[in-house]
């Protein structure tokens, strides 16, 4: 969930120029002219691998941006929210809004870019969704486009990725951040440590804080419990570790369970499937 010195990641300040015929990170997908101005198609996408995780820094653009997976997961820094993107899923990042993006290990994945104007009728705030086939078919065909303007054939092709978009139901793959110092402490020992299992109780003294003090702030900080917190991040640790090909076993043991029973059925109540149908690729 974050990065930590040495961990042997790039980090690429967004605009810094990658050259396809070089060995890099990864390739630009998109021609940064493009995605830098609301000018040209109303809709523009490519397709992206990279071999080795990358982090590219907070950014932002006029144009919203809808980024999926293929295969592997990033995490965006959105504001106070780190969002989890596994493999069949996207977030979209509505205009203007800064936000960093980080790969784990090797990845393949897809971004679309629309155009402000076209905005509106899209989601005002960031959003997780799982793709569909169809959606990610006609991303893979607006791939091939050059940036001339559309004919009526790829209108409707890229008219289908936005209803796509609008239809899609949002998924629990985002977590808030608290502010409080003593909050922030204990989040931080438990993004190093999620097996964790100290009550919040232990967890207040530990931080020099009344137990009353700690559930207040981190409703009103998060909108989350505490107890929700630490479930939400391991789940979305789940993902990371699922995405890496980690056992389920391993993951449950790490993120502090009992048994791989109780985190398959956590893991079914938050997402709605077993972790191996959860990362399944769709038909």
């Amino acid at each position: 969930m974050r990065v930590w010195p040495g961990c042997g990641i790039t980090v690429i300040p967004y605009g810094d120029p990658v050259k396809v015929n070089e060995p890099s990170p990864a390739t630009r997908i998109v021609p940064g002219d493009l995605v830098a101005s609301n000018e040209g198609p109303f809709l523009v996408a490519g397709e992206l691998k990279q071999p080795v995780p990358r982090v590219v820094s907070t950014h932002s653009h006029p144009r919203g941006q809808l980024m999926g997976a293929f295969n592997g997961l990033v995490s965006i820094g959105i504001e106070s929210h780190q969002w989890v993107v596994p493999a069949v899923h996207a977030i979209w990042i509505p205009p203007h809004v800064g936000h960093s993006v980080r790969s784990f290990g090797p990845f393949a994945g897809w971004s679309v870019f629309i155009s402000e104007a076209r905005c509106g009728e899209l989601p005002a705030n960031p959003r997780a969704i799982r793709t569909t086939s169809l959606l990610r078919e006609a991303v893979h065909r607006a791939g091939t486009w050059t940036s001339a303007p559309l004919d009526a054939a790829k209108a409707r092709i890229a008219d289908v990725i936005i209803d796509e978009l609008i239809a899609a139901r949002a998924e629990p793959l985002h977590l808030p951040s608290p502010t409080d110092a003593a909050l922030v402490k204990i989040t931080d020992a438990l993004t190093r440590n999620l097996g964790d299992n100290r009550l919040q109780e232990e967890w207040a003294a530990w931080a020099g804080v009344s137990a009353r003090t700690m559930s207040r702030r981190f409703v009103a900080q998060t909108g989350l419990t505490f107890g929700r917190w630490r479930q939400q991040a391991r789940m979305l640790a789940a993902l990371e570790r699922l995405a890496d090909g980690v056992s389920v076993t391993r993951i449950s043991l790490e993120l502090g369970y009992e048994n791989v029973s109780a985190f398959i059925d956590v893991f079914r109540k938050t997402f709605g499937e077993t972790p191996g149908r959860y990362m399944a690729m769709p038909s």
